[in-house]
């Protein structure tokens, strides 16, 4: 009875802790440390991404509508070729290790890979459309979101707090009431020709993109974001070629080239080309689950635009999950993600401050705090000695 009564007694107070322990974290929250200058440049540049994909998006659907122009691989072809003409030059100035020939040299497979990857990504999502319905890709495409968590999980050795689930639901919400909206303004267009054909498209594409996004992290973050642009734009203007010749070459013989049509390609490439140069900026700023969370809006931007250009029916849930996406996305990143490393740390307090204030990013200041350690050290052990030797003399004269 004693003892039950003293378990009893021992939940309450751990109850009672928990409840003060609450209630002093929310005694202590401060807005300015969530609200920061970090966290609102981020969001502007992660909505500033989600507007050129709405740019491409409306390029891409007037070629389709007013000009009956389908070429999906053409459109990526001259990003590619901007990439390559922007970039990859930049690392044929470069000397040293950073120069292509030694980049390629070392790594050119995995370049290729890469590069295999981004352009089957971009190609099967523009496919979909002719197989499923827009609700369908508009759902499926958010199984990118999962897919990076655990490539970045597994790969980058992000380890996420339950924070970060909870916000990625809020985005995923979101997204629930965009579909709602289209669905009671009308907006459920595609094909159903081939529906399961389309949503395997839409779920292929997003595990790639996924793939893509987490190597293009960990290169920006450990390489060089000209190296990663290069690289991407050299193999993916050949790999676009080769597939280009092989499935759209009917399609690009049948295009009436005019001036609107040129404008209209001009107009995607440019979009893409900034997309693909402001992303690793980003990137590096947050991380690609981060980024993708900003570019859920993007289908609320193209629908806005619609409403004007394609005279499309507004829906107030529109606003509703621009609302809640742009919520999710604030509360994902003021949290920091952090990050599970294996490098060993010593018992000196010196070492254990470095990996408190995340100097692993930089371990070049690592090595040189280490080699100031050693020499502090043996410093410190050959005075001792001298000392000991002075007393020992001193003894012996006495």
């Amino acid at each position: 009875m004693d003892t039950k009564q003293t378990e009893d007694a021992a939940g309450d107070v751990n109850q009672q802790s928990r409840r003060g322990g609450l209630m002093a974290r929310i005694k202590e929250f401060n807005p300015k440390e969530v609200f920061t200058w970090q966290l609102a440049r981020t969001l502007a540049m992660g909505q500033g991404l989600a507007a050129l994909i709405c740019g491409t998006a409306i390029s891409s659907q007037y070629l389709a509508t007013s000009f009956h122009v389908n070429t999906p691989m053409l459109q990526s072809f001259f990003n590619y070729i901007l990439l390559t003409v922007t970039y990859t030059s930049m690392l044929l100035c470069r000397t040293g290790d950073d120069n292509i020939f030694q980049i390629l040299k070392r790594r050119w497979w995995k370049y290729l890979l890469l590069g295999l990857v981004d352009v089957e990504a971009n190609y099967a999502v523009v496919k979909a459309y002719q197989y499923t319905t827009l609700t369908s890709v508009q759902l499926l495409d958010c199984f990118v979101i999962p897919v990076l968590m655990v490539l970045s999980w597994w790969v980058l050795k992000t380890r996420y707090r339950p924070v970060h689930y909870v916000a990625v639901c809020i985005c995923l919400l979101g997204v629930g009431a965009m579909v709602g909206a289209d669905l009671l303004a009308g907006r459920d267009q595609g094909s159903t020709s081939n529906i399961l054909l389309g949503d395997g498209l839409v779920l292929l594409s997003a595990s790639l993109y996924a793939v893509s996004n987490v190597c293009q992290e960990y290169t920006v973050k450990n390489l060089s974001r000209v190296e990663f642009l290069g690289m991407v734009g050299m193999f993916g203007s050949i790999i676009s070629t080769i597939q280009m010749v092989i499935l759209e070459r009917k399609e690009v013989a049948k295009i009436q080239w005019s001036w609107q049509v040129g404008l209209l390609f001009s107009a995607f490439a440019l979009c893409m080309f900034s997309l693909y140069s402001c992303m690793p900026v980003v990137m590096k700023l947050s991380s690609a689950t981060s980024v993708n969370l900003s570019l859920l809006t993007a289908d609320l931007f193209s629908l806005f635009c619609g409403i004007f250009l394609f005279q499309y029916n507004f829906s107030g849930l529109y606003l509703v999950s621009l609302v809640v996406i742009l919520i999710g996305f604030i509360t994902y990143n003021a949290v920091p993600t952090p990050t599970d490393r294996s490098e060993p740390v010593t018992s000196s307090s010196s070492s254990s401050s470095i990996c408190e204030e995340g100097y692993y990013d930089n371990p070049v200041a690592v090595q040189d705090d280490i080699t100031k350690q050693e020499v502090t050290v043996r410093i410190t052990a050959e005075e001792e000695r001298g000392i000991d030797d002075e007393n020992v003399g001193c003894s012996t004269k006495m």
